[in-house]
């Protein structure tokens, strides 16, 4: 690529040519309070590819009772996890983190690299505007979920078209594919968690791979999702020697009253104890940072159920995060998607 760009009369020289690469987690609350907390549930909860619901029917719940009551219950939840010494979500923490042991794996000085979070801030518009202002003709947006669903990867899509839309000079654009069987993603969740395991002070008896839920209802219009989750969780028994019985692949984070992928990790959690499993250790491949879910929904939450049931041992593998195998994974993702670009 050249350095400079021939002026034209009248106008400003072009900055030099670069491609940039835009990880892309789901969001998070600016702080815990309420008013924070509703902001960014409200524009959660608006997304009609997050909610598949009557438009009137739904917006009345939501402002009516949801952005009532649920932005306290959940700040709370948030304010246990909290990276105080930063002032900001763990999830906000660790994706930088991911940006930047990117920048310092792929060391190109045309290459800009940058993160975002679809809902919150720092806003997927605001990383592509500025992207474009320091020369990046050409951009790569990563969704940093493994498995598509038309809830958190496409949505990251309709929002980056929206900002593109009202560009006069438009980058071309890539998305990355879903990499739910990619082999590097495999032999880092395998490796993450045998490293885990050897940690504990016990062995579990079981082993939950616990995902993101969705209503079942989507799955049935068509989402991959379910089915993405079910090979992973086939690649990584095959890889592990592990059967269905010792890698469990359960669904977490339901919320309201319609039916959403099952077996629910929650009820699985209780249903073990009870029936005399004392130790058991969860995975959630299909995130790619702690996060809320995580942290607090698997780690405090279940645990509890776990062990107000009658189970003793509960532990969580930490996702890939920033680790050597994470940034693989992330690394090996970019150089795929940027192929005849770098």
């Amino acid at each position: 690529m050249n350095e400079t760009s021939a002026e034209t009369p009248g106008q400003p020289a072009m900055p030099p040519r670069r491609t940039g690469v835009l990880l892309v987690n789901l969001g998070t609350p600016d702080a815990t309070d309420y008013w924070s907390m509703r902001r960014y549930l409200k524009e959660f909860l608006s997304d009609p590819r997050v909610i598949e619901e009557n438009r009137l029917k739904w917006w009345l719940a939501l402002n009516l009772f949801i952005l009532v009551v649920r932005p306290a219950r959940k700040g709370r939840d948030y304010d246990k996890i909290w990276n105080k010494e930063r002032d900001e979500s763990p999830l906000k923490t660790i994706t930088r983190a991911q940006a930047e042991k990117l920048s310092e794996a792929l060391p190109d000085r045309y290459l800009s690299i940058d993160w975002a979070m679809r809902y919150g801030n720092p806003s997927i518009a605001s990383r592509l505007t500025a992207m474009q202002a320091a020369g990046c003709d050409r951009i790569l947006v990563v969704p940093l979920y493994p498995q598509y669903a038309a809830a958190t990867t496409a949505t990251v899509g309709d929002e980056v078209f929206r900002v593109l839309s009202k560009m006069r000079v438009q980058p071309a654009l890539r998305i990355a594919a879903p990499y739910y069987a990619e082999p590097a993603y495999i032999d880092a969740l395998a490796t993450s968690l045998g490293a885990a395991l050897e940690t504990l002070g016990f062995k579990p008896e079981v082993v939950i791979a616990s995902f993101h839920g969705i209503p079942a209802a989507y799955v049935a219009k068509g989402d991959p999702y379910y089915r993405h989750c079910v090979e992973t969780t086939r690649l990584l028994r095959q890889r592990l020697g592990y059967d269905s019985e010792k890698l469990m692949l359960t669904f977490q984070s339901r919320f309201g009253p319609t039916e959403w992928l099952q077996p629910y990790t929650d009820v699985t959690v209780k249903a073990l104890a009870e029936r005399g499993v004392k130790s058991i250790a969860v995975i959630t491949p299909g995130f790619s940072a702690d996060c809320l879910e995580t942290l607090e929904e698997i780690a405090m939450e279940n645990a509890e159920i776990f062990r107000h049931a009658g189970g003793e041992n509960f532990a969580v593998v930490p996702c890939l995060n920033d680790s050597p195998g994470g940034m693989t994974v992330i690394r090996d993702i970019v150089l795929r998607e940027l192929k005849g670009w770098i």
